[in-house]
This record gives C-alpha cells, sequence and structure tokens, in this order.
C-alpha cells in the first residue's frame, strides 16, 4: 500500500534535471530494447518498467532542449516530466486494452500502467539519488560511470522483482502491440 503512494507521489515531486541525464545512444538503446524484449517472452510489466524509464528520460532530454532554447515557464520542469510520461497513454487508444485490475490492495489501475509510472518514478529517484551521492562527495563520481550505473541498478532491481512477482500476463497474452 504504501509503496503505490510512494511511486504516485514520487512522479508528481519530478523537479528539475540536474544535468543531462543520459546519452543519446543509450536512449535509443533503450527504446530498441523494449520490442526485443516483448519478441522473446518478457513480462509486460518488466518491459513497463523500462518504457515508463525511457519516457521520463524524453522528459529530461526535454528540460535541456529547452533550456537550450532559452524557454522558461513556471512548472516547465514538472509539466515536461508528467506529460512525457503519459505518452504511454497512446498504448490505449489502439494498441491495448486498459483492464484496470486492483493494486495494492485499493489502487485500481492497469498492472502495465503501473509498472510504466513505477519505471518513471525509479528513473527519477536514483537521477536524484545519484546527484546528492555526487554532491557528498565534493562533485566528483565515486567511480567511472556512475552516473549510468546507478539508475540502470535501480530499473534492474525493480525489473527482477516484477519478474518474480508479475503484474501483467506474459507478451502477448493480454496486449497485442
Amino acid at each position: 500500500m504504501m509503496l503505490g503512494l510512494f511511486l504516485l507521489l514520487t512522479v508528481v515531486w519530478a523537479l528539475p534535471a540536474f544535468a543531462n541525464p543520459a546519452c543519446a545512444v543509450c536512449t535509443v538503446a533503450v527504446a530498441a530494447s523494449l520490442e526485443v524484449a516483448r519478441y522473446f517472452g518478457v513480462d509486460d510489466s518488466v518491459v513497463g518498467v523500462w518504457a515508463g524509464a525511457l519516457l521520463a528520460l524524453l522528459g529530461y532530454w526535454m528540460i535541456v532542449w529547452f533550456d537550450k532554447k532559452n524557454w522558461h515557464f513556471a512548472g516547465r520542469d514538472f509539466w515536461l516530466i508528467v506529460l512525457s510520461v503519459a505518452m504511454i497513454g497512446f498504448m490505449y487508444v489502439g494498441r491495448m486494452e486498459y483492464r484496470p485490475e486492483p493494486l495494492l490492495g485499493f489502487l485500481y489501475l492497469d498492472p502495465f500502467l503501473f509498472s510504466v509510472i513505477a519505471g518513471a518514478a525509479v528513473l527519477i529517484l536514483s537521477n536524484r539519488f545519484y546527484q546528492w551521492m555526487k554532491a557528498k562527495n565534493g562533485g566528483h563520481a565515486h567511480f567511472p560511470f556512475e552516473k549510468v550505473a546507478v539508475p540502470v541498478l535501480a530499473l534492474a532491481a525493480l525489473s527482477v522483482y516484477f519478474y518474480y512477482n508479475p503484474l501483467c500476463s506474459k507478451a502477448g497474452e493480454l496486449y497485442s502491440f
């Protein structure tokens, strides 16, 4: 129960990006690997975690782009992240059927949508955690590629949890992409 509330509040609490969150190659690699994972039968809840992380990452890239254009307005970073993650809703327009189920005892939500929100929340929190660790270390990373390792390990841990405790059916049984 607390986990669901925590995840929902984290998405709402999306704050400005401190730095460029990831390289373009990593973003494209995650996007390409989602369909490959579904092809090999990976559970939809695991695919949703990485899809949510990708959408949050695209929101961070949009923040960086808005900074380059010098476009600033009230709540800009919050709305860019929220709108980016909300793009998963387009999947329900023609490719997926929205099937809410009771999650965490009180929350009725589609399991794939929940895993997308969870993935976005974990990416945002892990980026914040990395920035905190870096600040505590005098502005330097503890080891090379720490900026990449922290979010990937956090997302991998959530993926392993959803793999052994699936929310969705196996790929392709309920949802046909």
